[in-house]
């Protein structure tokens, strides 16, 4: 199969595309043929060396960990109902680092996969779990956030942010966002009641009153700006900084796979409450192009990659 693929930790330019060994499928694991992945921030920092201390790495690395496909073959301890020719995505997570999605053949241990949502593309797919699942662990399990509360997403139009936003208006919060005023209006047409610029001061100045929950996806000055955000400090979520939110009394999100999640997030797809904003797409043999387009940072939703 062909693959993106590193043998060394370094910038974009390490990454290769090249054939590769078919992987394994194991008992409990489907094998998906990838028609898309995309690229998350953790994605370059793994390519970058950052998280040595967090997974065991295996060099060489097929870098991904969001993909959507078509089921090739299943293992013969497949409990979930998934059967060869079935549409599925997924946040294909292990626990070590070796084997990801970036390839024409990705082996999904098959807590990590559902069926795909009916009604968008597998790029699009493809572009939704890691973030979405990202965005609800925040505002619904960790938050829990309720109908006519004020939530404030930071780093409102990214890939986990536009998610957030969605999210919390499905569950019937009035949500103020953050980010670059070419992004306020977009960021109204996907449900934010307001849009405040992170260029203008610290935000706790610009709101008119302290919010109810707090999302932070960008860390820095917006995290430590946070207690002076929100009325009850324990509803601030980080998925940037861990020490510094749990030291304030708020939660730390490092996100995790769930069947459940992806099936929340697929019904909400299905009932048009939640909407994938897709970037830019590359194709396989650009995958070192995406990555750079991911760690500029300033991307309108997710980078996708098509296979």
């Amino acid at each position: 199969m062909r693959a993106a693929i590193y043998d060394r930790f370094g910038g974009a330019d390490v990454l290769q595309v090249r054939e590769v060994a078919d992987p394994p499928v194991g008992p409990d694991t489907v094998l998906v043929r990838a028609k898309a992945t995309s690229v998350n921030p953790v994605d370059w920092k793994v390519r970058e060396g950052y998280l040595q201390g967090a997974y065991p790495h295996h060099l060489p690395i097929i870098p991904g960990w969001d993909v959507a496909g078509v089921v090739e073959a299943v293992g013969p301890a497949v409990r979930t109902g998934l059967k060869v020719g079935d549409e599925v995505f997924g946040y294909v997570r292990r626990d070590d680092l070796a084997f990801g999605t970036t390839a024409e053949l990705v082996p999904a241990p098959e807590r990590t996969v559902a069926r795909k949502p009916a009604g968008i593309s597998f790029g699009e797919a493809a572009a939704l779990p890691l973030a979405g699942m990202t965005a609800y662990q925040c505002v619904v399990e960790e938050l829990d956030v309720q109908p006519g509360e004020r939530v404030l997403v930071h780093a409102a139009s990214g890939g986990v942010g536009h998610f957030a936003v969605q999210i919390a208006k499905s569950r019937g919060a009035y949500v103020i966002g953050t980010a670059s005023a070419a992004n306020h209006e977009w960021l109204k047409e996907l449900g934010a009641d307001e849009v405040l610029d992170y260029a203008a001061g610290p935000i706790s100045e610009q709101l008119d009153d302290r919010v109810d929950a707090v999302v932070d996806l960008i860390g820095g000055d917006a995290l430590e700006d946070a207690p002076n955000q929100v009325r009850d400090g324990s509803r601030v979520v980080s998925v940037i900084d861990a020490d510094r939110v749990l030291g304030q009394g708020g939660h730390y999100v490092f996100v995790r796979p769930s069947r459940e999640n992806l099936a929340a997030l697929t019904e909400l797809v299905e009932s048009g409450q939640l909407k994938v904003a897709v970037a830019e797409t590359f194709d396989l043999d650009h995958t070192a192009d995406a990555h750079r387009l991911s760690e500029g940072g300033h991307s309108r939703g997710k980078v996708v990659i098509t296979i």
